[in-house]
C-alpha cells in the first residue's frame, strides 16, 4: 500500500487549495523566509540520511557519473518539457485567476512547481525507499514541505498547484511498484548506499529552495539508478583487492 505517496499526493492536493484561498493575504517577506526554512528542512533531511553511507567512493562516484549522464544527455531538459506538456491541460481545466504575474511568469512558475512536486530527488528517493523498504519517513517528511510549499505557490498561482497531485500520485506509484521489483537483488549496504545517494540530492535540493545555489537538481537523478550496482561493485570486486 503506497501510503506514503497517498499523503504526499494529498498534502500537495490540499495545500494548493488552501494557498489558493490566502491569495494575497500573506504579505510577501513571509512567504520569502519561510521558503528558506523549507530549504533548511530539506539539507537537514538529506545529512540525515548522508551518515548512513557505508561506500562512501561508490556513492560519490554515482554522483558525477549520474550527473555527468544527466548533463550529456540533458536529462533535465526533458523533465522541463515534459512539465510544460503537463502544464497545458492543467491550466485549461483551471485557469488562472490572479492578475500578478505575466502569462510567461505564470508558465514558469509552474513549470518549476510541477518539476519540484513531480520530479524532484527527494521525491524519487523516497518512494523508492518506501517502496524498497516500507520506510515511509522521507515521503510523510516532505509532505509537511510539500504541503506548505504549496500554498505559498498557490498563493500567486492559484487552484492549478492542487491539479498537479494527480500526476504526482501517477508518476510516484510507478516508482513504487518499480522499486518493489529491484528490492530482491539488493542488500543492506547497496540500501544504505541508495539513501545516502538520495542524501546528497535532497540537500542539494535544500539549497536550490532557499536560493543559494542552482544545482541541476534533474540532471543528478540518473544517480540514484548507478549508485546501487556501483555499491555491488565496490563492495565485491574493489575492496576484496584493496
Amino acid at each position: 500500500m503506497p501510503i506514503g505517496v497517498i499523503i504526499n499526493s494529498s498534502a500537495v492536493f490540499f495545500g494548493g487549495l488552501l494557498g489558493s484561498l490566502l491569495g494575497d493575504k500573506l504579505p510577501a517577506k513571509f512567504k520569502m523566509e519561510l521558503t528558506l526554512i523549507f530549504g533548511v528542512c530539506s539539507m537537514g533531511m538529506g545529512i540525515n540520511a548522508i551518515i548512513l553511507m557505508k561506500n562512501m567512493p561508490a556513492v560519490i562516484l554515482a554522483i558525477v557519473l549520474g550527473t555527468g549522464i544527466g548533463l550529456f544527455v540533458h536529462f533535465g531538459r526533458w523533465i522541463d518539457r515534459g512539465a510544460v506538456l503537463m502544464e497545458r491541460p492543467i491550466s485549461k481545466l483551471l485557469p488562472r485567476k490572479t492578475k500578478n504575474l505575466s502569462d510567461t511568469e505564470f508558465i514558469s512558475a509552474l513549470v518549476t512547481v510541477i518539476v519540484l512536486f513531480c520530479a524532484g530527488g527527494t521525491g524519487i528517493y523516497g518512494t523508492l525507499d518506501a517502496g524498497m523498504t516500507g520506510n515511509n519517513t522521507i515521503l510523510i517528511s516532505k509532505s509537511i514541505l510539500d504541503f506548505f510549499t504549496a500554498a505559498i505557490f498557490a498563493c500567486n498561482l492559484g487552484p492549478v498547484v492542487s491539479a498537479i497531485a494527480v500526476p504526482q500520485f501517477i508518476i510516484f506509484y510507478i516508482i513504487f511498484l518499480l522499486a518493489k521489483l529491484i528490492l530482491p537483488l539488493t542488500n543492506p549496504v547497496m540500501l544504505a548506499d541508495f539513501k545516502a545517494c538520495g542524501g546528497i540530492l535532497m540537500l542539494a535540493t535544500g539549497f536550490r529552495i532557499a536560493k543559494m545555489k542552482e544545482f541541476p537538481i534533474a540532471d543528478m537523478i540518473p544517480a540514484m539508478v548507478l549508485v546501487m550496482p556501483l555499491s555491488w561493485l565496490w563492495t565485491t570486486i574493489v575492496m576484496p583487492l584493496l
